[in-house]
């Protein structure tokens, strides 16, 4: 059992930087774990993830080259590094840990989630 928390949201101007953290309980260093977003009216989608061992990541072409996932398996805690935020980065970011399975693309594939944490990003 995989207890999550987000933090870290808030409003930022475009072009800002928030840093999301997701702390979680259990055993995580043997989770894969993904960010996920839901905008309004919108469906959740994939972000980024991380595995377990921090070798490999993955990010959703909408936020390669500005987002960076990180985590630090001592303290139990993935992070989310977004940097020149956009207005349609506006969002519930929605933390996720993953068991088994390979395609961290796909929400399926997560076993836990978070309650979100809502960014907003003004123009």
């Amino acid at each position: 059992q995989v207890q999550l928390v987000e933090s870290g949201g808030g409003l930022v101007q475009a072009g800002g930087s928030l840093r999301l953290s997701c702390a979680a309980s259990g055993r995580f260093s043997r989770y894969a774990m993904g960010w996920f977003r839901q905008a309004p009216g919108k469906e959740r989608e994939f972000a980024a993830a991380i595995g377990w061992s921090s070798s490999t990541t993955y990010y959703a072409d909408s936020v390669k080259g500005r987002f960076t996932i990180s985590r630090d398996n001592a303290k139990n805690t993935v992070y989310l590094q977004m940097n020149s935020l956009k207005p349609e980065d506006t969002a519930v970011y929605y933390c996720a840990a993953a068991y088994q399975g390979s395609n961290y693309y796909n929400s399926n594939v997560y076993d836990y989630w978070g309650q979100g944490t809502q960014v907003t990003v003004s123009s």
